[in-house]
């Protein structure tokens, strides 16, 4: 085909094809028209429409339990004994002569305190006021106080002090036996003496026990930013009821590696009333030290393979278990009628008793079955332990 008609042949065809466009779209309309797909957005008008208690704020836990949170600033008076230095020759010859004489001076440290009471009575850690000569407390709104001391008990770890406020803040106490492992829990303490701090985590686990921290142990487990100065501080749920009070860390640094433990309310408020009530924790005590048989001491004492119980290795002369006619080598099978193979539930099964009370043990001595009924002694005062985070 000649070059000039095929030029004219292609813009006829083209001219064609949009007449054709243009009276398509002239009647019907809808024939190219591409429809849009709809889309459905939900939206909220404003954050405030999300429950304030939610994994979007915990501001109102915060403002419940904060204000029942205490600093605690103690002072001791230690004695500093001179340098041996000072008494060399040689050393007063080039410097001088050095004090040598002891002299006094003052330590002073941080910690927390939970309000429990409108009557001014406040939970903390035994170790935070331990020794102390003078205890300040500073409130949320500013006030502060001197504390006296109701009384305390190291093999817990806890302690409860009084200050004369009035309108105190006072702490609701949770149910910590229902707390579960994932709650949400909330740390509140001073931290390094920086001021209230708020820290959030989870329950790690429930009833950590045998960890050489405490005589008595049941700790809670938790992940929340726990740091020297929290002590004595509150653990707190999501709705800012107390669970627990923040005692120690594992930390080979001194700071927070999300391994805190606290003592749960189930454990301190009863040492709590007691404390109140009689100045310190009343427990029940024998006089007794056991272990657990091992195959070689079955085989020593003459008992069949599988025997359950602890072997009585050390018993205390006129206390309660001697009085009552056990003998060193006895084996320990049950308490009350609860069996026993761990020394640890014995201890507790023991001072879950009160002074007075009596206490039925079931032994086997020399592989015959033998029953004793022991009256409690109260159980003596034993040091606080040190180390503490």
């Amino acid at each position: 085909m000649h070059p000039r008609k095929l030029v004219v042949f292609v813009a006829q065809a083209i001219t064609v094809g949009l007449a054709l466009a243009f009276l398509l779209t002239l009647f019907w309309p809808g024939l190219l028209r591409h429809e849009a797909t709809s889309v459905e957005v939900r939206e909220t008008g404003e954050l405030a429409a999300l429950s304030a208690g939610g994994p979007v704020s915990y501001a109102a836990a915060v403002e419940r339990a904060a204000p029942a949170v205490v600093n605690i600033n103690t002072a001791k008076i230690v004695t500093v004994q001179p340098n041996p230095l000072f008494k060399d020759p040689i050393f007063q010859q080039f410097f001088g002569r050095g004090p040598d004489s002891p002299r006094k001076q003052v330590e002073r440290s941080l910690g927390s305190g939970v309000i429990f009471s409108d009557q001014g009575y406040i939970l903390t850690n035994h170790h935070v006021i331990g020794g102390a000569d003078a205890i300040q407390v500073f409130l949320r709104d500013g006030r502060s106080a001197t504390a006296k001391v109701i009384g305390g008990d190291p093999e817990t770890d806890l302690a409860v002090l009084k200050i004369d406020l009035k309108n105190l803040p006072a702490m609701t106490l949770g149910k910590s036996e229902r707390v579960r492992v994932g709650d949400v829990v909330l740390a509140i303490g001073n931290p390094f003496g920086v001021g209230q701090t708020v820290t959030m985590g989870i329950v790690s686990a429930t009833g950590r026990s045998a960890l050489g921290i405490n005589t008595f142990e049941n700790f809670i487990q938790t992940d929340a930013a726990i740091n020297p100065g929290n002590s004595g501080g509150a653990l707190v749920d999501a709705y800012g009821n107390l669970i627990g009070i923040n005692t120690v860390i594992f930390s080979q640094t001194g700071g927070s590696v999300g391994i805190g433990f606290a003592i749960p309310t189930s454990i301190a408020k009863g040492v709590m009333e007691q404390i109140i009530t009689h100045g310190r924790p009343l427990r029940g005590w024998l006089g007794i030290e056991a272990q657990a048989l091992t195959p070689e001491l079955l085989e020593a004492f003459g008992l069949k393979k599988g025997t359950e119980g602890l072997v009585i290795t050390t018993l205390y002369r006129n206390g309660p278990a001697h009085k009552a006619g056990v003998e060193p080598g006895d084996v320990l099978v049950a308490i009350d009628g609860k069996k026993t193979g761990d020394a640890r539930e014995v201890l507790l099964a023991i001072s879950n008793h009160k002074p007075g009370e009596r206490i039925k043990l079931e032994l086997m001595r020399e592989g015959k079955p033998l029953t004793i009924e022991a009256i409690a002694g109260e159980r003596p005062a034993t040091q606080p332990r040190t180390g503490r985070g």
